[in-house]
């Protein structure tokens, strides 16, 4: 008899511990390349050390890439043999070409795959599959899952305060004159995934101490109007900092849960070293 569900995730999202461990998650990794060498984002055949360590030495920008359709369909033809279907979740299609592979991989191989697009990164992918794992435990159908996943792309909230705008600039997430007034006026851009997965400006700060504040601000504002009490801390190799962020938070939501994580590698070639990413879920009214 074969199982009902696997769960696809691409390496975009935050990998848990948990996931790796979790016997019907299948986690499918993108590329990094550094002029002709290629890496897979897995966290083995590239660490997130030598990534940065890369970035800082390399004469040449690094490039990430989707996973090819036929690698989905590989997968996709393995899973079928022992699962009814499959609910993956990736990258926002604004950003990243992988869901589009994904769907792809699935017609080739004939198998039945509910593709969510996220409108998200990092934590905002990976808390839709936990959602969706607690909804199965919970007896809940893959369709109505699919369904109740797309529609909590909407509770997504994010304020990521970018570390290098070289790597954004030159990875093409940011315009010329976005770039040159940011680093003529020392300027801190907050950025955002909107609520349609495109990455937007929507604030800048002339300070580090100010932008920390501002992802602050607007953490304690859900927190004290809404009711959120988990919170997740994406950092680009800043643990300490995350950390210190974390302590500060605390004293601000002492009912608060705070997750921290580093970026994947797939996310650091554009973010950069020092990115700070604070995103939670807020149920929309």
């Amino acid at each position: 008899m074969k199982k009902p569900i696997a769960w696809v995730m691409d390496t975009t999202g935050f990998v848990t511990e948990e996931f790796k461990a979790h016997p019907d998650v299948y986690i499918v990794p993108l590329n990094i390349h550094f002029g002709t060498e290629e890496f897979i984002d897995d966290g083995v055949d590239l660490t997130n050390d030598e990534l940065y360590r890369r970035i800082k030495e390399s004469t040449e920008f690094p490039k990430t890439s989707q996973p090819a359709a036929g690698k989905f369909a590989e997968l996709y033809d393995k899973l079928k043999e022992e699962y009814e279907c499959a609910i993956a979740v990736h990258a926002s299609a604004k950003l990243s070409g992988t869901i589009a592979s994904s769907t792809a991989g699935a017609e080739m191989s004939e198998f039945k795959v509910y593709a969510i697009d996220s409108l998200a990164l990092s934590y905002g992918l990976s808390g839709l599959i936990e959602r969706g794992l607690k909804l199965q435990e919970q007896g809940v159908e893959a369709e109505e899952i699919a369904q109740h996943l797309e529609k909590e792309t909407a509770n997504f909230r994010n304020y990521i305060l970018i570390g290098n705008l070289t790597q954004l600039y030159k990875g093409g997430r940011m315009s010329g004159a976005q770039y040159y007034i940011g680093s003529l006026l020392q300027i801190k851009p907050i950025v955002q995934l909107t609520s349609d997965g495109e990455l937007q400006p929507i604030d800048k700060v002339r300070s580090h101490k100010k932008a920390i504040q501002y992802l602050i601000n607007h953490a304690k504002k859900d927190y004290d109007e809404h009711g959120v009490r988990r919170f997740q801390i994406m950092h680009g190799h800043v643990v300490k900092e995350a950390e210190n962020l974390k302590q500060v938070l605390l004293q601000e939501m002492p009912e608060a849960e705070i997750l921290i994580g580093d970026l994947s590698s797939s996310l650091a070639v554009h973010a950069g070293e020092g990115t700070l990413a604070f995103q939670w879920r807020r149920e929309v009214s």
